[in-house]
C-alpha cells in the first residue's frame, strides 16, 4: 500500500469514527477524542516506519504536541508534529529534509491540517526560549516514533527550561492572554463564545496547566476540571456537526449540541458553558495574582523581596499590595455597608478584590436590611458609577454569591442567553456593560443615580414567561422600596424600566414629525421631562451594550429629534409639523417636471449624507431608487417620500458602507437609466451580492410585525410594517418592489443594520379602492417574506 493510499485510508477511517458514513455508531465526545488520537497515532507510527523511521532508528524522533500530544484530539484538528534529530544530516541514506518530505507530503495531499517543523533538540529549546507559544507547546510533547531518547531529552529539557524561567515570563504570558481576550471575547458572557481562544476557554486551561508544570500553582481540579470536560465535549460536538474546524459556538448550533451532551436545549447549554467559562477565568485570575506577577518589589540587604503595603481606601478597606482587602479591624458581620465599600473601592481603583476578602465577606457579610440606610445606598450608586471598573467587580461578587445578596432578582438573568441575535452578550453581562457605559453620561443628567439604577435593572424582567418590560417594572418597584428610595423615585425607576424601549421603537417605527406620535410619547411619560431625559440616556447606553452598529450617528440623531420634539411639547410649545420642501428642492422638482429628466442632489453632513432623487411621479420609483443606492454601496437609514409639481421627491438619509460618497454625475446617470428601465437592477444587484458573499446559509428566518398608526394622526389610515431579515445589499430594493407590486403606497421608511440583521419599517397606505384588511396584510406579508 502506498503512502498516498494510506493517507486516504486515514481520512476514511476518521470519517467512520465521526459517523459520516451510513450505519456507524455514534461515539460519545470523550471516546471519540480517544479514538481519533489512537487512529492518528497508529497511522503516524506506521507511516513513519514506511518513511524510514523505525522503532530502533537512532538520532531522530517524531514528536506530537498540541491536541495530539495531550491526547485531546478533536475532529478536524491540525496535527502539530516535530521531527527532532541529533544534528545528523542523513538517516538510512536519506537526508533529514527528504525524510520530512516523506512524512508531511501524504498528509498535505489528503487534506489533513498540519503544523510541522524540523529541528534539533537545541534548536527547539532555543525557539522556546524566545517564543512563548513554542515554550507552552513543548510542555505537551509526546513520543510517536523513532528514537525515544531524543523525545525524552526534548520533553525533559523543555519542562526544566519552563520551570526555571516561567516566573520571568509571567508578564509576557499575561500580556499575550489579554491581547487574545481583546480579539476573541469571553466564553462566559459572549452569545457566540470562542471555546478555544476566548477568555475562560481551552487556551486559558493550557496556561493553568503550564503554571502548574512550573510548580507555581496547583494542578487544576474540581470545577475547573469539570469545565475542561464540558469545553472539550462541546468543541468536539461542534466540529463533528459542522464537518469542519470550528471553535465559535453559534446560537443555532446549541440545540443539537445540547441534546448530544444530555443538556437539553441551547439555553441550558449556554448557561453551562457560561459557568465553565467563569470557573476557568476566575481560576486563571487567581493563579496570576498568586504568582505575584506585576506586584511591586523592593531591595532589602541586596535581595529583592515582595513588599505588600496596606493603604487605606475607605472605612474598613485597604489596598494590600495589588489587591483590595479588608482592614485588620474590619467586622464584616456587623457592617452591612462594608461589602459595597470594598466593591466600590475595587472598581474605582482597578484593583481586584483579594480572594481572602471575598471568602470572609461571603461567610459573614449580612444582606442589608430594608430599607437600606442612605450611606449603604450611596455606596451602591458609587459602585454602579465607576464605569468599566464595574465589570470585573460584579463578576467577582456574582461568582461568590455576594451580588445575589444585593439583588436577589438577578438569578433569572444570570448567564441567560438572549433570544435576539443582535445581542453579543448574555443578559446579565449586557446589564453590567450598559451600566458601565452609563458612567460616561452622568454629568449630563439631573438624576444620574436613577440612570444607574434604571440601567442595571432595565432587562431584569427577562428569563420569565411574560413581557420583560412589564415584569421588570414590577421588580424595579420591589428593588426601589428595598433600597429605601422615596415614593416618587420608585415610580420614576419603575417607569424607566417599563418604557426603556419607548424612544428607540417610536423613532424607528413611527413618523416622528407627526404630532400624534409626539403626543403619545408625552402622554406615556405623564409629561415628565426628567423621565424623558433618563430614557434618552438609557437608549444610548443600552444600544452601545447590545452589539456593533446598534447605536449609530443616524439613530442618535433620530432619537435626539424625537426627544427634542417631546421636550418642547412638555414645555407647552406649539408642534412643528413636517418641514416643507425647501426652495432648492421645489425648484429641482419643477425643473424635472418640466424636462421629464430625473435629477439628483447630494448633501453631506459628517458621516451621514442626504441624497434627494427627483423624477416624474410614477409607480415603482422607490424600488428603483433603493436599487441604485445599493449599487453604489450606500446604506439607507431613512426615506421620506414626497412630491411637488408632478415630480416625486424622495429624500434618503444614507451613509457609505465603505469608501466615500459616489460621484453625483454617475449616480444621476444610473438613476435615469433605472427610471427608464434600461438599467438591469436585479441582475446587477445579484452579481454584487455574489461578489460580497450573499446571505449566509444559516441566516435566521425573516419575520414581519405589524403596528397600527394612532387614530387622528397625520397618517391615521396607514399601518407600519416592520421586517427583520438577514441583511444583504439589495434587500431594500427587493422589499420596495414587493410592496409596489402589492399596490401599497409607502409613505416613509426607516432601516437599520444590527450585525447581520436588517430591521426595516415602512408606513403603508392602500392605493385606490384597495381595502386595507387582514387579507391585504397577509398578501403583503407573503410578498415581503418571499422577497427576502
Amino acid at each position: 500500500m502506498s503512502t498516498g493510499e494510506t493517507a486516504a485510508d486515514l481520512v476514511l477511517a476518521r470519517d467512520r469514527l465521526l459517523g459520516r458514513t451510513t450505519g456507524q455508531h455514534r461515539l460519545g465526545p470523550e471516546t471519540l477524542r480517544e479514538a481519533l488520537t489512537d487512529l492518528h497515532e497508529f497511522w503516524l507510527t506506521a507511516h513513519a516506519s514506511q518513511a524510514g523511521i523505525q522503532g530502533d532508528t537512532t538520532g531522530v524522533a517524531l514528536v506530537a504536541v498540541g491536541g495530539l500530544g495531550r491526547r485531546e484530539l478533536v475532529p478536524y484538528a491540525d496535527l502539530d508534529l516535530l521531527l527532532v534529530h541529533d544534528g545528523r544530516k542523513t538517516v538510512g541514506g536519506a537526508t533529514i529534509e527528504a525524510l520530512a518530505e516523506r512524512l508531511w507530503y501524504p498528509l498535505w495531499n489528503s487534506g489533513v491540517g498540519l503544523d510541522h517543523s524540523v529541528r534539533t533538540v537545541g534548536e527547539a529549546l532555543e525557539v522556546a526560549g524566545r517564543d512563548l507559544r513554542t515554550a507552552l507547546g513543548l510542555l505537551d510533547a509526546r513520543h510517536v516514533a523513532g528514537d525515544r531518547a531524543i523525545t525524552d531529552r526534548l520533553a525533559g529539557s523543555a519542562r526544566n527550561l519552563w520551570r526555571t524561567g516561567a516566573r520571568k515570563r509571567l508578564n509576557e504570558l499575561i500580556v499575550s492572554a489579554q491581547q487574545r481576550w481583546r480579539r476573541t471575547g469571553e466564553v462566559a458572557h459572549w452569545v457566540e463564545p470562542d471555546l478555544k481562544h476566548g477568555k475562560g476557554g481551552l487556551r486559558d486551561l493550557a496556561i493553568l496547566d503550564a503554571l502548574a508544570a512550573a510548580q507555581l500553582v496547583d494542578r487544576p481540579h474540581g470545577e475547573v476540571a469539570q469545565a475542561r470536560q464540558l469545553l472539550l465535549d462541546t468543541r468536539t460536538e461542534l466540529r463533528r456537526n459542522a464537518g469542519r474546524p470550528r471553535d465559535v459556538l453559534r446560537p443555532q448550533d446549541g440545540d443539537e449540541i445540547g441534546a448530544a451532551l444530555g443538556l437539553g436545549d441551547r439555553f441550558t447549554l449556554a448557561r453551562a458553558l457560561s459557568g465553565a467559562g467563569r470557573a476557568v477565568a476566575y481560576a486563571l485570575d487567581v493563579a496570576f495574582r498568586s504568582t505575584g506577577a506585576g506586584a511591586p518589589t523592593r531591595r532589602v540587604l541586596g535581595v529583592l523581596r515582595r513588599a505588600p503595603e496596606r493603604r487605606p481606601l475607605d472605612e474598613g478597606v485597604v489596598l494590600h499590595g495589588s489587591e483590595v482587602a479588608l482592614a485588620r479591624d474590619a467586622e464584616p458581620g456587623k457592617d452591612s455597608g462594608l461589602l459595597l465599600r470594598v466593591a466600590a473601592a475595587a472598581a474605582r481603583t482597578g484593583h481586584p478584590i483579594a480572594p481572602a476578602a471575598l471568602a470572609r465577606l461571603g461567610e459573614s457579610a449580612p444582606e442589608p436590611r430594608a430599607p437600606w440606610p442612605s450611606d449603604v445606598r450611596q455606596s451602591l450608586i458609587s459602585l454602579l458609577g465607576t464605569g468599566e471598573g464595574l465589570i470585573d467587580v460584579v463578576e467577582s461578587l456574582d461568582r461568590t454569591g455576594l451580588w445575589a445578596r444585593l439583588f436577589p432578582e438577578w438569578g433569572a438573568v444570570r448567564d441567560l442567553p438572549p433570544r435576539d441575535a443582535v445581542h453579543v452578550w448574555t443578559v446579565d453581562r449586557h446589564l453590567v456593560q450598559a451600566t458601565a457605559n452609563a458612567g460616561r453620561l452622568l454629568t449630563r443628567l439631573s438624576r444620574p443615580d436613577l440612570l444607574l439604577l434604571g440601567t442595571i435593572l432595565h432587562d431584569i424582567g427577562k428569563g420569565r414567561d411574560a413581557d420583560h418590560s412589564v415584569v421588570g417594572a414590577a421588580l424595579a418597584t420591589q428593588v426601589g422600596h428595598r433600597l429605601g428610595l422615596s415614593k416618587e423615585d420608585v415610580e420614576t425607576l419603575s417607569a424607566v424600566v417599563r418604557h426603556h424601549l419607548l424612544l428607540p421603537h417610536t423613532a424607528t417605527r413611527r413618523n416622528i414629525e407627526d404630532e400624534s406620535t409626539v403626543q403619545r410619547v408625552v402622554d406615556t411619560l405623564d409629561g415628565d421631562p426628567v423621565l424623558l431625559e433618563l430614557l434618552h440616556a438609557l437608549s444610548e447606553v443600552d444600544a452601545l451594550a447590545t452589539g456593533p452598529g446598534v447605536w449609530s450617528e443616524w439613530k442618535a440623531s433620530l432619537i435626539g429629534e424625537l426627544v427634542g420634539r417631546c421636550r418642547r411639547a412638555m414645555a407647552g410649545e406649539p408642534h412643528e409639523g413636517p418641514a416643507p420642501l425647501d426652495p432648492e428642492h421645489r425648484r429641482l422638482a419643477e425643473t424635472v417636471a418640466e424636462s421629464g429628466k430625473p435629477d439628483v442632489m447630494i448633501t453631506a453632513t459628517g458621516a451621514l449624507a442626504t441624497i434627494t432623487l427627483v423624477a416624474p411621479d410614477r409607480p415603482g420609483l422607490l424600488s428603483r431608487a433603493a436599487g441604485v443606492l445599493a449599487l453604489h454601496s450606500l446604506q439607507v437609514h431613512a426615506a421620506a417620500l414626497g412630491s411637488h409639481a408632478g415630480a416625486a421627491v424622495d429624500v434618503f438619509s444614507v451613509s457609505p458602507k465603505f469608501g466615500s460618497l459616489p460621484d453625483p454625475a454617475l449616480l444621476r446617470e444610473h438613476f435615469t437609466r433605472a427610471v427608464a428601465g434600461s438599467l438591469p437592477l436585479g441582475e446587477r444587484l445579484a452579481a454584487k451580492e455574489r461578489d460580497y458573499g450573499g446571505v449566509p446559509l444559516d441566516a435566521p428566518e425573516p419575520r414581519v410585525l405589524w403596528f397600527d398608526n394612532e387614530a387622528g394622526g397625520e397618517n391615521s389610515g396607514a399601518v407600519v410594517l416592520e421586517l427583520r431579515a438577514a441583511d444583504r445589499i439589495g434587500l431594500l430594493h427587493s422589499i420596495a418592489d414587493a410592496l409596489e407590486r402589492c399596490r401599497a403606497d409607502v409613505l416613509w421608511a426607516r432601516a437599520t443594520q444590527l450585525g447581520g440583521t436588517a430591521v426595516a419599517s415602512f408606513s403603508l397606505a392602500t392605493i385606490g379602492s384597495v381595502n386595507p384588511d387582514a387579507t391585504w396584510r397577509k398578501a403583503i406579508e407573503r410578498a415581503v417574506l418571499a422577497a427576502c
